[in-house]
């Protein structure tokens, strides 16, 4: 795909007022930077910005363990709910395809709620401790739909299980308040987690910055990690073994994790909320509209003053002033009263500094792309509803007396990742750098429109696989519908989308995270989740529109109960066209694309600007 950027031509101005190095601690405090006061006995609760506790890797160790723990928790009862629903529940597909979605979709809008209360009120330690009660109480509650009988539907004997009585409304009450607890857990936990790592090391320190980087490998390694185990040993136990029993070992391991966060309470480093960068990034549109009626001129020639003071500690990086989006700019214009005495702004919401600005400018040139990824995101949660619906009807032996349990396939997605991975960075890149000369091989774009087109790759194959499905088992004429079929037909589309992961999710988590400012991150890790609520209620919305209308004049919907009945391949194929139409618009956002342009603030080396322009293949530091 060829891909071309559009660098802001701006000439980089010399910012106003100087960019102190921070002070060395003194030997005898427990800090590696002025960003990390000493803290006193009641500094948490008496306003002092950060308290300091020793901090580094033997307080990450405790958040990481925790983490870990959360993940098994979490995905390990929630990775085979599907067939929960489905056989304990006695749900119909689309049916609990749209619990799935809806749920997922709002647990996914939850962060940006957590985010909020976390930067402007509470900070990331409290936040996570209050999510992660709301967690452990969601599992304990779905563990007592599983056990019991009151809570769910009575057992059936039927092979069609969608064929018995469904929940009533206390029971699927029920259901959905253990979801909306651990949706609430999720709101602060996601948007929080990373960032409280990253906490915990100076990053005006290149020892710091060290281990930020290595806590994020960590972190990934432990997800991935987390996932394996979870569809296959727990997937395994709830499928083969008891529903209890596999609900009560994630519960289990989520109070473990709890204990476990409370445990390095001593060691954490604890940033105070400083307010939310959502109230900061209201403020620049508010003055921007209050100042619309300003002329600028069409080059800044000198005859406009704009405020631009030094960047808080805190901010690593100072953005310079772009020529992009421009109606911004007014909000950072200086007009007579707008400053005091003393040098700041009288009224924040008619004047904002240049850094203030062109963090909203940030936020400006992302959304289009990150708009882009939600459909390929929507192919990516048919693995969790659909392809097990696929599953269920096919071969799923491994020798004589091993069944594969149908929620576990998406373990052939997670395989293709980890092969992938170390062959991506050791032989691929290497040699596209030589082709391309940048120093990832592809740039972040490229790699996430390349992760589209294996999204779309991957619908062609399931629909095709579908049909053959379909054919063989209409023509063995099994009453229940199974399909003399192996399983592992379903593994080209599951590679295909591990692919699609490898390519996609991985690259715009490191667009994200490189483009918005330091600061920003739990923006960034917000706009994450938001792509995958996204992508939940599209997948509902199409779900139900085509469930709806697909049908008629005597012949069954696509997405009919009874999988040879319907057309499930056109479904398939229906969100390939979808993917197609995305990849153009895609490609046309990411051709405009302007990196961010800054100024490296930091103390173990000189300040040093650099300008990020992934498009054009370049990344240029003086």
């Amino acid at each position: 795909m060829g891909l071309k950027d559009t660098k802001d031509g701006t000439s980089l101005p010399r910012p106003s007022g100087s960019f102190s190095k921070a002070t060395p601690p003194t030997p005898e405090m427990d800090v590696v930077s002025s960003y990390y006061p000493k803290s006193t006995s009641d500094s948490f609760s008496d306003g002092e910005k950060v308290e300091k506790k020793p901090g580094g890797w033997r307080a990450v160790t405790f958040i990481l363990g925790n983490e870990t723990l959360e993940r098994l928790g979490t995905i390990g009862l929630l990775s085979n709910f599907m067939v929960y629903l489905t056989r304990v529940f006695h749900l119909e597909q689309v049916d609990a395809s749209n619990v799935i979605n809806i749920w997922s979709g709002f647990t996914n809008l939850t962060p940006l709620v957590g985010a909020f209360i976390s930067d402007a009120y509470v900070g990331r330690f409290k936040t996570i401790a209050f999510a992660s009660f709301a967690t452990l109480l969601g599992l304990v509650t779905l563990t007592l739909t599983a056990s019991l009988p009151q809570l769910h539907p009575a057992t059936c004997n039927s092979k069609d299980p969608v064929s018995c009585g469904g929940p009533n409304k206390l029971q699927f009450g029920i259901l959905l308040l253990g979801l909306g607890f651990l949706s609430i857990g999720s709101g602060g936990i996601r948007p929080c987690s990373i960032p409280f790592g990253v906490d915990q090391f100076d990053q005006r320190t290149e020892e710091g910055i060290k281990g930020v980087a290595s806590f994020f490998n960590w972190y990934y390694m432990t997800f991935t990690i987390v996932l394996l185990i979870t569809q296959t040993v727990v997937v395994y136990i709830q499928d083969q073994v008891s529903w209890v029993i596999g609900f009560s070992v994630p519960t289990g391991l989520m109070a473990c994790a709890v204990v476990m966060f409370f445990a390095g309470m001593k060691l954490y480093v604890y940033v105070k909320p400083e307010g939310s960068i959502f109230s900061g990034i209201a403020q620049v549109v508010v003055a921007a509209r209050k100042k619309r009626k300003m002329k600028l001129p069409e080059e800044d020639d000198g005859t406009v003053t704009y405020y631009d003071p030094p960047v808080k500690e805190s901010v690593l990086s100072k953005l310079h002033h772009s020529n992009q989006f421009r109606f911004l700019d007014k909000a950072a214009v200086i007009i007579e009263g707008d400053l005091t005495p003393e040098g700041v702004p009288a009224n924040k919401w008619r004047l904002c500094s240049i850094q203030e600005v062109e963090e909203v400018k940030c936020l400006i040139r992302i959304v289009p792309v990150w708009s882009a990824g939600i459909i390929s995101l929507a192919a990516m949660s048919q693995q969790g509803t659909f392809t097990v619906s696929q599953a269920l009807k096919m071969d799923r032996h491994m020798g004589p007396n091993f069944e594969i349990p149908a929620g576990s396939l998406s373990v052939i997605s997670l395989l293709t990742i980890g092969v992938f991975l170390p062959l991506y960075d050791r032989v691929l890149v290497p040699f596209l750098r030589r082709i391309t000369g940048h120093k990832s091989g592809i740039t972040l774009l490229q790699r996430i429109g390349t992760g589209i087109v294996f999204a779309i790759l991957s619908m062609i194959v399931a629909g095709l696989v579908e049909r053959k499905r379909r054919i063989r088992s209409i023509n063995a004429g099994d009453p229940t519908g199974m399909t003399p079929m192996s399983v592992f037909w379903l593994s080209p589309q599951l590679i295909l989308m591990g692919l699609c992961e490898a390519f996609n999710i991985i690259g715009q988590i490191e667009f994200f995270n490189s483009q918005f400012p330091e600061h920003m991150r739990s923006i960034a890790n917000s706009l994450f989740s938001l792509s995958f609520a996204g992508s939940n209620y599209l997948s509902s919305l199409i779900v139900t529109t085509v469930h709806r209308f697909s049908g008629g004049h005597d012949r069954p919907d696509w997405l009919n109960k009874n999988l040879n009945a319907g057309k499930l391949d056109y479904f398939y194929y229906l969100i390939a066209v979808l993917g197609v139409f995305n990849l153009v618009y895609f490609w046309y956002c990411a051709r405009g694309y302007r990196y961010k342009v800054g100024l490296q603030m930091g103390d173990f080396e000189d300040n040093k600007s650099f300008s990020d322009v992934e498009m054009s293949s370049k990344k240029q530091l003086k």
